[in-house]
């Protein structure tokens, strides 16, 4: 795949939107700093929406304190209520208390011990843990870490495959590296968002916008 496709996306997305730290997860990791929290914001942004994310998020930071030496403690039917608005709340609840656990258990709580390892091997490290897939673990590196890793959501999986960058029902593993090889290293970031735009105001799952999308001239959906 040729690198001057990803610029021209990169072009013509970055024309369209502003980048900005809007995105829930992105936010928590700009504004905290701290991968613990943002582990719990990926968890709660899991099939749910931003707004909804949100509010669980801050009522949870209100009513606990936002460590897994805290939170290991808590009962996990308090952790339900205070996040019920994200939807999967019994599984939201049991993921964050069981990881706090063994965060405190195996690293002292401090996620950090896993995050400053080479990329392949936190990257490893991270999935070993029960709850943690592909996506959160690539999140928790790109955006707290700075380590050169693609999250795949639902939408760059949809727009990857329209736009014929990779084959249809490619896996997790070929999306994420066909788009490292796409971009530059030094906008993976960038990329990850303006993509995400992409799919939520442009290339819907449903009635995607295509007469008007600003990469139309290079997709394969189109032509």
């Amino acid at each position: 795949m040729s690198k001057r496709i990803g610029e021209e996306i990169l072009e013509a997305l970055t024309k369209t939107f502003k980048v900005k730290l809007g995105e829930f997860v992105a936010l928590i990791a700009k504004e905290s700093n701290n991968p613990f929290e943002l582990l719990v914001a990926v968890i709660l942004s899991q099939n749910t929406n931003d707004k909804n994310s949100i509010r669980a998020f801050e009522q949870l930071r209100k009513r606990f304190i936002l460590d897994p030496h805290y939170l290991m403690n808590v009962p996990e039917k308090e952790i339900e209520e205070a996040i019920k608005i994200a939807g999967l709340y019994r599984t939201k609840a049991r993921a964050i208390k069981e990881l706090s656990k063994i965060l405190v258990e195996k690293y002292g709580g401090d996620l950090w011990k896993i995050l400053k390892k080479p990329l392949e091997e936190a990257r490893s490290e991270l999935l070993s843990l029960p709850k943690i897939g592909p996506k959160t673990a690539d999140v928790l590196l790109l955006f707290i870490a700075n380590k050169p890793t693609f999250p795949i959501d639902t939408h760059i999986k949809r727009i990857a495959t329209r736009m014929g960058l990779v084959r249809p029902n490619s896996g997790y593993e070929t999306i994420r590296r066909t788009l490292m090889e796409l971009f530059p290293e030094n906008k993976y970031l960038e990329a990850h968002l303006l993509l995400i735009l992409l799919g939520r105001n442009f290339c819907k799952a449903k009635n995607p916008q295509c007469s008007s999308c600003p990469v139309k001239e290079l997709c394969n959906f189109v032509k």
